[in-house]
């Protein structure tokens, strides 16, 4: 992996390459009225300054390798992971999940990236926030869960030389600090790796420092974003849907928000691993004219503490 040159001249943050994904510019799905064109998004992300890519929603950015390739060569970008939701544990799920993990994993192996992301599921709908599955799985269930991604995270491996590594989330299976132990404590870490979701991390009430500390071997991969602390707590007080919840501003633009980034930079320097950072900021239905100079701001922001440059 290339290392970017930080502006801290420390050699550990030069193993920190920061990135960026569709969320950073309000996009959650592949196809959505409320969402950017691709190929505005596509350039606004170069315009920023961006030159590392996480695809996002599979289908967002062009599903063909070749045609993917040539889009991002053009304005410069590598792509080093993509993403996909997957139902892991729900036995009849199975098939789908592993069909579409097998596409995604297809077309970003032949554009070498190196991850490949799972989203869990959320047990509330990401558009209405009705419930759609149990708040919380039965002792059957979880075992199924991480029987299914040891799996698929083998498949990933062995079939597509990709990393695969699971990201907590707000109103999922894997939100809080007990969910998250729950997992990696269970997981085969050949073939499991933890993205490092700084964002979700706080929503579900965790420490992304100290999650650090306690899974260095297996942090692979980060998301970087913050989440207000006050709002944060209204949505768990009022047991608002996360889509409420991003609706009312709680991911906002650091410095603003919880974790404190050079504490957290410093956490991941700490590592000294060679790590992808990629941008996040969740604002589905955002105003169009807002992700551009946010993502600039984050951009600049995060490079002054040393991650990334300018």
């Amino acid at each position: 992996m290339a290392a970017s040159k930080a502006t801290n001249p420390d050699p550990r943050y030069r193993r920190l390459t920061v990135g960026v994904c569709p969320d950073q510019w309000g996009v959650w799905f592949p196809e959505d009225p409320k969402q950017i064109p691709w190929q505005t998004a596509l350039d606004q992300m170069a315009t920023a300054g961006f030159s590392v890519m996480e695809t996002g929603p599979f289908g967002y950015f062009p599903t063909d390798p070749v045609r993917l390739r040539e889009e991002m060569d053009a304005r410069g970008f590598r792509v080093v992971a993509g993403t996909g939701w997957g139902i892991l544990h729900k036995a009849e799920a199975w098939p789908d999940t592993e069909a579409f993990f097998r596409a995604v994993a297809q077309t970003h192996a032949e554009v070498g990236a190196e991850y490949i992301v799972h989203l869990p599921p959320m047990f509330r709908d990401e558009k209405s926030g009705d419930y759609i599955d149990d708040k919380v799985l039965s002792t059957e269930a979880w075992n199924l869960y991480i029987a299914n991604a040891d799996r698929l995270g083998r498949i990933m491996k062995q079939d597509y030389g990709l990393q695969m590594v699971l990201h907590p989330h707000g109103d999922s299976h894997i939100e809080t600090r007990e969910d998250i132990d729950r997992v990696f404590q269970a997981t085969d870490p050949d073939y499991v790796g933890f993205c490092l979701d700084t964002g979700h991390i706080v929503y579900g009430g965790g420490d992304p420092v100290e999650l650090c500390k306690a899974y260095p071997e297996r942090i692979s991969y980060v998301h970087i974003k913050a989440m207000d602390p006050v709002l944060v707590k209204q949505a768990h007080d009022e047991d608002w849907p996360f889509v409420r919840a991003v609706h009312a501003g709680c991911s906002v633009t650091p410095p603003a928000g919880e974790p404190e980034m050079s504490r957290v930079i410093e956490a991941l320097a700490d590592l000294d691993k060679d790590l992808f950072v990629v941008c996040e900021q969740d604002m589905y239905g955002c105003d169009p004219a807002y992700p551009l100079p946010t993502g600039i701001k984050t951009r600049e922001y995060l490079a002054s503490l040393g991650l990334g440059t300018l």
